[in-house]
């Protein structure tokens, strides 16, 4: 499956010198920049009554609020310690593209390869796909969905049955020349898209009405030779899902094309906590081969687009192209219709750039591969690990893990925050004296104090709520960036004074459209489904109206 994600679309000059500043560099890992580790007592916490308590280094002052304990600010001794911890990570309003490269090291989600354009997908960063992989792939088993491997290397005989589809893809295939020591009678790709794999099987496996749907996706890497690359946004293998089906009719295949959009968008918004406008492409930014390619596109933090997952509807061009065939209900002999829908690694980035802040990761609870951390205070103390132990067990519903190494607090408080852990409890031996803990959210730091024996069900409440909260605090982020423009000055302006989406009439031709690139670096995003009449005139050219059209800069 091909979309202009992974650099399909021609790039300005414009838009080469602006990717050229964010190029993914591969090069030797950085030297940690980490600080010598604080004092144990950085962090620690000096229990008195209620009525004088107090909070040394890395300890947030409390007051009361309903019966529980809330975060009222943090120290300055606290909030310079925690800045030493974090001082390797770019402000995001400094140099985005800088601090979206320190978060995905610092927090240890990749690291850089020999392999040039290519990148190590760590533990931290590989959980995070395993988790998207297993919540999305319940969600395609519930819709019909079967799972299948093929073959990665590609006969280039068969890559270049369908016109359009090896045009689109030429420029970055990679070709294996040689078996062993010996050339090869006809070369291979190692696959960009699986297409014409599942065409070459299909024509075989379909003979009948009684054969279709066939309803297949496979997990797995393809090889896309990228210029410019980026940390899951762009490199030259990539993780991802492919799904590609057949079915009798053209209706059919329109609706799991929708369906297996919208899936994507309730994922998205439901699991990933991040808003998507849901449209079509554009007949210029659609799929090569395609009739008709859909999208769900994302706002990041610094108001660019994000592609984020495609479905696109073949039609009957392929089985044209493969001779894919089967005798209908009527005796007759029909070309099935097709779809195929995808997504990728890059939606890790998404969670990034949308969630993160100058701390480092911020994701999402039900993404999160480690939901909750706790961390024991003066744990060398007799009965402290023991404790954070028994509330790992208490907590056994969640994914949780205790943070038992022999760093400070304060230091493991900032490397939960880096990597992004939704909750940190906290555990000392004035709280187990007290029945008692400290619960920290990582979205908003609220601390509240917590009945150990209220634990499960508290933090229960909060992971559900902090789901709620960033997926709300994203959309607003959405709303108060997408503009509305109704004449050329006014779309002009806004792209050069803002960022974010912009909602617009336009003509429907591809060169008003490639105008707009060449002229103003800025990209259709899609066609939204609900559609609004702005203006009677295209905002561009001037033309009659055909289409509202949401434009935005993008990665």
């Amino acid at each position: 499956m091909r979309s202009a994600e992974h650099g399909f679309v021609s790039q300005t000059a414009k838009e080469k010198e602006a990717a050229a500043k964010q190029t993914f560099v591969f090069q030797a890992s950085l030297a940690n920049e980490y600080p010598a580790k604080q004092d144990e007592e950085c962090g620690a916490r000096i229990r008195e009554p209620d009525s004088q308590r107090k909070r040394s280094g890395c300890e947030a002052d409390r007051v009361k609020t309903n019966g529980l304990a809330v975060n009222n600010g943090r120290t300055e001794e606290n909030n310079m310690a925690e800045k030493k911890l974090v001082e390797a990570i770019t402000s995001m309003n400094e140099d985005f593209a800088q601090w979206y490269t320190d978060v995905v090291k610092k927090a240890e989600l990749i690291d850089y390869s020999n392999v040039k354009g290519c990148m190590v997908i760590k533990p931290a960063g590989y959980a995070i796909w395993e988790n998207i992989q297993r919540q999305l792939d319940d969600r395609f088993k519930a819709v019909g969905v079967e799972n299948v491997y093929m073959p990665m290397f590609i006969p280039e005989s068969l890559l270049e049955k369908e016109k359009d589809h090896v045009e689109g893809f030429a420029p970055e295939v990679a070709w294996v020349t040689y078996g062993g020591l010996n050339p090869l009678p006809e070369r291979m790709c190692v696959r960009p898209t699986s297409e014409t794999l599942f065409c070459d099987f299909y024509k075989n496996d379909i003979q009948s009405y009684r054969d279709l749907p066939k309803v297949y996706n496979q997990w797995c890497s393809v090889v896309r030779w990228e210029k410019e690359t980026r940390p899951f946004l762009r490199s030259r293998e990539f993780l991802w899902q492919e799904g590609h089906t057949a079915h009798a009719t053209a209706e059919e295949a329109q609706a799991r094309t929708e369906q297996m959009l919208n899936v994507y968008a309730d994922f998205c918004e439901e699991v990933l906590a991040i808003p998507v406008i849901k449209g079509r492409k554009t007949e210029k930014e659609k799929f090569a081969g395609a009739e008709a390619t859909y999208t769900i596109e994302a706002l990041m933090h610094d108001g660019k687009a994000l592609q984020s997952g495609t479905s696109h509807n073949f039609g009957d061009g392929f089985a044209k192209a493969f001779g894919i065939q089967f005798t209908d209900k009527d005796n007759k002999l029909k070309y099935v219709h097709q779809t195929s829908w995808g997504v990728s690694t890059r939606i890790i980035g998404a969670i990034i750039m949308v969630h993160g802040d100058d701390s480092g990761l911020v994701l999402p609870p039900k993404i999160a591969p480690t939901q909750v951390m706790i961390i024991p205070i003066q744990q060398k103390k007799e009965g402290v690990l023991e404790k954070a132990n028994e509330l790992k067990e208490v907590l056994s519903n969640f994914r949780v893990k205790v943070d038992d190494s022999d760093k400070s607090p304060g230091w493991k408080f900032s490397e939960q925050e880096m990597r992004g852990i939704p909750l940190r409890v906290e555990i000392g031996p004035k709280d187990i004296e007290a029945g008692k803990c400290v619960i920290c959210r990582r979205d908003t730091r609220e601390k509240v104090e917590v009945a150990l024996d209220q634990l499960a069900e508290t933090v229960d409440a909060l992971l559900k709520q902090m789901q709620s909260d960033m997926l709300e605090k994203a959309r607003k982020h959405v709303e108060s960036h997408t503009y509305t423009a109704t004449t050329r000055e006014e779309f002009e302006e806004i792209f050069a004074t803002k960022t974010g989406f912009v909602k617009a009439m336009w003509c429907g031709e591809t060169s008003c459209e490639e105008a707009i690139k060449e002229n103003m670096a800025v990209t259709s995003r899609c066609m939204p489904f609900h559609q609004e009449c702005l203006s009677d005139k295209c905002v561009y050219c001037g033309k009659p109206a055909k289409k509202m059209v949401y434009w935005g800069r993008a990665y």
